[in-house]
Formats: C-alpha cells, sequence, structure tokens
C-alpha cells in the first residue's frame, strides 16, 4: 500500500485540508500514476458540501486527472512508465453489461464506480480522487493523453469536455446545423468550440450582457441575451439543437420555443426537477425531444481527447496552488473563474 498525500473534506461544513491515506495495492490490471494536474470541477463542491445527501466522508475529491505512468500491472497491455494519461470520472463498472460492453460504461446497468466517493468492486473501500499525489486505476479506465495537448488544459477535458462532446456526437450535430448553447461557464464554452469544430453555427445564449464580448471570443458566431424578449422572439423555432449547460434549476419554456420542429434541447447540467413545470405543448406540438447525456464511456472519452488535438482545443483554465482549494471554490460559486481550475499538483 502506498501513503497517499491529498486534500480532503473530513465533514459537510468542514474546509478542504490535507489528508493522509493509504492507497490500495496495484491489481494485476491496474496502472499506478503520478498526478501532475487535477481539474476542479463543481461537482467537486456538491461532494465536499453533501449537497447531494450522498457524501462519504471523508472526502477527496477530483475527477479531471493528468499524470504520468509510474508502474503497470503484468496483464497491462496498452500503457508503460512514463505515459502521459488521464483518469476521468469512473473507475470501474460490472464490465459485462449491455452499457459496458457497448463502451457506454457510465450507464453501467449496475452502476460505474466513481474516481471519488464510489465503493471499489473488489474490497469494497470508498474511492478517492485527483486532489491527490497518485492514485492507481484498471487500465481499461485510463486514457492516453496525446502529445500536442498541453497536460494542464487538457485535465477538463476529462468530465467538461467529454460532458459536453459526447452528446453533440450522440445527437448526431453535422456541419451546417443551428446550436445554440444555454450557459457560459465551464461546459458552455467548450460546447461552443466543439460545436463549431463540428461545422455548426453556434449561438451562446447567456443572461449578461457582458460576456458578449467573451462569448464571441471563444468562437460564438452568434449571442443571444435571454433576458431580452426582443431576442428570444426573434431566435424562435431557429435551431436544430439547444445544448443546455445551466446546472441550476431554470425555465426550458423559452429555449424549447427556439427549436425548430424535430430539434433537440439536451439537459447536461440540471440534475434537479425541472422549475417551472414543461408546457408538453411545445415538445408535442413541433416534435421536439428533451433528452439528456452523462459524460461517456471509455472510448469516447479517448475519442474527445484525439479530436482536441485533432483541432487544437484545450479548456480555457486557471492554474491553482492546491492551498487556495478553499478560496477557489468560494470563487466557483460565484461564476469567477474562466473557466475551469486546474490544480497544479507540484504545490501539494
Amino acid at each position: 500500500m502506498a501513503n497517499t498525500q491529498a486534500y480532503a473534506a473530513k465533514s459537510a461544513d468542514s474546509k478542504l485540508a490535507p489528508f493522509s491515506f493509504d492507497r490500495r495495492d496495484p491489481r494485476p490490471d491496474d496502472v499506478s500514476i503520478d498526478i501532475d494536474y487535477c481539474g476542479v470541477c463543481h461537482t467537486d463542491i456538491h461532494f465536499a458540501q453533501n449537497d447531494w445527501g450522498v457524501t462519504e466522508f471523508p472526502v477527496v475529491p477530483g475527477h479531471e486527472i493528468i499524470g504520468h505512468v509510474t508502474a503497470v500491472g503484468p496483464e497491462v497491455k496498452n500503457y508503460k512508465v512514463g505515459d502521459t494519461v488521464g483518469v476521468g470520472c469512473m473507475v470501474d463498472s460490472c464490465r459485462s453489461c449491455a452499457a459496458c460492453e457497448s463502451g457506454l460504461e457510465q450507464y453501467c446497468l449496475e452502476g460505474m464506480t466513481g474516481t471519488y466517493n464510489g465503493e471499489d468492486r473488489h474490497d469494497g473501500s470508498i474511492t478517492y480522487g485527483g486532489y491527490s499525489d497518485k492514485v492507481v486505476v484498471s487500465e481499461r479506465f485510463v486514457v492516453r493523453v496525446p502529445e500536442k495537448l498541453d497536460p494542464a488544459s487538457a485535465a477538463p477535458i476529462l468530465c467538461a469536455g467529454i460532458t459536453t462532446y459526447s452528446p453533440l456526437r450522440h445527437y448526431g450535430v453535422k456541419a451546417g446545423d443551428r446550436v445554440g448553447v444555454i450557459g457560459m461557464g465551464g461546459l458552455g464554452h467548450m460546447g461552443v468550440k466543439f460545436a463549431k469544430a463540428l461545422g455548426a453555427e453556434v449561438t451562446i445564449f447567456t443572461r449578461s450582457e457582458s460576456k458578449v464580448a467573451e462569448a464571441k471570443k471563444q468562437g460564438a458566431d452568434h449571442v443571444v441575451i435571454s433576458t431580452d424578449r426582443a431576442q428570444m422572439k426573434a431566435a424562435r423555432e431557429s435551431f436544430d439543437f439547444m445544448l443546455d449547460t445551466v446546472p441550476v434549476q431554470h425555465d426550458l419554456n423559452p429555449y424549447l420555443s427556439c427549436l425548430k420542429f424535430d430539434g433537440t434541447h439536451i439537459l447536461v447540467g440540471l440534475l434537479d426537477p425541472v422549475e417551472p413545470p414543461l408546457q408538453a405543448g411545445a415538445l408535442v406540438g413541433k416534435r421536439r425531444v428533451l433528452g439528456g447525456s452523462l459524460i461517456g464511456g471509455m472510448p469516447e472519452t479517448q475519442e474527445v481527447l484525439d479530436f482536441c488535438a485533432e483541432h487544437g482545443i484545450t479548456c480555457d483554465v486557471e492554474m491553482l496552488d492546491i492551498r487556495n482549494i478553499n478560496e477557489a471554490y468560494e470563487r466557483m460559486k460565484k461564476g469567477d473563474v474562466k473557466y475551469r481550475f486546474v490544480i497544479d499538483m507540484k504545490t501539494l
């Protein structure tokens, strides 16, 4: 067992603080990784503060992990010592259900094992995440980081990136489609980049006039201020897809009205009940679809990294000293980051 240095929350109302624990011994199919960078996701805050009531404390967050291989088990075939690799939101699944056999481990019928706050399927221990100096992960749940990608800015691709890439691919966004991206945060700015790379005409929907210039800088063709009734009226029945990255309850009805008939509204941020209620007539009357999407499976996670390398796509990041993680959480709650914090593990 390897002693591991980390930052953890020990209760819902405590700050993250230094924490030491022992990583499990590597199994035959495991890759041992020294962590170089770890992105900070809003989900980390939810778990650290037990917002969803499921956190097992102490919790070591972090599921946007980039590092280098330090050892491999005898059954490992695809990685060697020195390789730059990534670990995303999950570290195991049943591996045998229909979803897993289709490379959709995130939809494992028995439930995927989260990179942190998950239950190890072999020994029942609780998994600890990437706010740490090392991790041990089964080869199946490790991805290769292309040389063309900057490792630090690649870290959020393993969550924010795949979360927006997967639905665009699954629902069939193609060249010439009109795509609306709702929200201009960590997910939204990646959604713009991917949709543009797929050849779509992209419009950002934002509540803030101050984000217009930034949206254009990120590559958006147009910007709609969603609080402006005239602009929303002009946008009606204009879009093939709406990628909704907003993580809090918001009125979906005005955005549904912006879809053409047969248009698709994709939720990737909201996990709570839809409030205010949905006007079903907006779906029925135009054969619109309201769908959702959760990260991506392992083949698609590798695909998105390769896609980013091919198209020169990276996440906009602000590097973070882990000793400032609690201040970073407060800034994230206020939306004060463009667009993702990434922890430099040298600061641990």
